[in-house]
């Protein structure tokens, strides 16, 4: 067993709220907003651009880059229908009790109160009836959460760890990332505001342990300053590319408030599932 219990301990949030669909959980409500407030939505790296050095190569943080036409086909996943449900599925505290699924799977891991839950709300936004469990405390996940969508893949909320975390959960979690058979990306989130912290190297030493192809992914982008998000995002680019093998080498920025950067990951999660060809129509 991989040695981290001394410095990884998870988190969860239960609160159920029917709610509507927000203002800017579609690709289209987004591409009304003026041409700046548009580009900063759908590719929020364009908001922090300016600001590089002359001799960073931006080229580093736009390696995936779909057109907005790509980002609407990956929205139909994310969009209910009669023969496409999306639904909480199922929890599990061990992976003896996960559930037995065929289709591919995604799983989002990160400290407590880095806006795991809030984030996965942000993706489901346009089927505002899936719950997924989000509170103010910090540790209240304790189980792995399932939500089917369609037949397409899988989403897992994973327990949160650091503060409050189970005093299982390497004992919960490890088994679920190193057997898992259908997982085929795991996004690890980093706080925005503080920047990688030294649970979140621990939680990278497991996924390179077991060879996991994951991405990083920058939450909270809305509450830093522009020159602090900058410094933590170039921090993450040289970590990635220095200290990793397994991670895909551009870091994801995303705000769950503000809805920058959602359509995008939404459409990164298309298309690792298998269920988006960029530049062809959703499968």
């Amino acid at each position: 067993m991989f040695p981290v219990k001394r410095l990884l301990k998870p988190h969860l949030s239960p609160l159920r709220a029917t709610r509507g669909v927000h203002s800017l959980a579609s690709v289209q409500s987004a591409c009304q907003l003026p041409e700046k407030k548009r580009q900063g939505l759908l590719f929020p790296f364009s908001e922090l651009q300016p600001y590089l050095d002359r001799q960073v190569d931006p080229g580093s943080f736009q390696l995936f880059l779909p057109s907005v036409e790509d980002l609407r086909h990956a929205e139909k996943l994310f969009t209910p229908t009669a023969k496409h449900q999306i639904n909480y599925f199922t929890s599990a505290v061990r992976t003896d009790h996960a559930p037995v699924l065929k289709q591919p799977e995604v799983c989002f891991i990160g400290r407590s109160n880095v806006g795991k839950s809030s984030l996965i709300r942000a993706l489901f936004a346009l089927s505002p009836d899936v719950e997924v469990r989000v509170s103010k405390t910090p540790g209240h996940t304790k189980k792995m959460n399932f939500f089917t969508v369609g037949k397409a893949f899988t989403l897992v909320d994973m327990p949160g760890y650091g503060h409050k975390a189970p005093r299982d959960f390497v004992d919960m979690v490890e088994p679920y990332l190193r057997d898992r058979k259908n997982l085929v990306r795991t996004f690890l989130l980093v706080d925005g505001t503080v920047g990688l912290q030294k649970a979140d190297l621990v939680a990278v030493e497991m996924c390179e342990e077991f060879c996991l192809p994951f991405a990083m992914v920058l939450t909270k982008i809305d509450k830093s300053r522009q020159g602090l998000l900058l410094t933590h995002l170039l921090q993450l680019r040289d970590f990635v590319k220095t200290q990793t093998q397994s991670c895909y080498p551009q870091p994801f920025l995303v705000s769950s408030v503000q809805f920058s950067g959602i359509y995008l990951l939404r459409c990164f999660i298309a298309h690792v599932t298998g269920n988006l060809q960029l530049g062809s129509k959703l499968t």
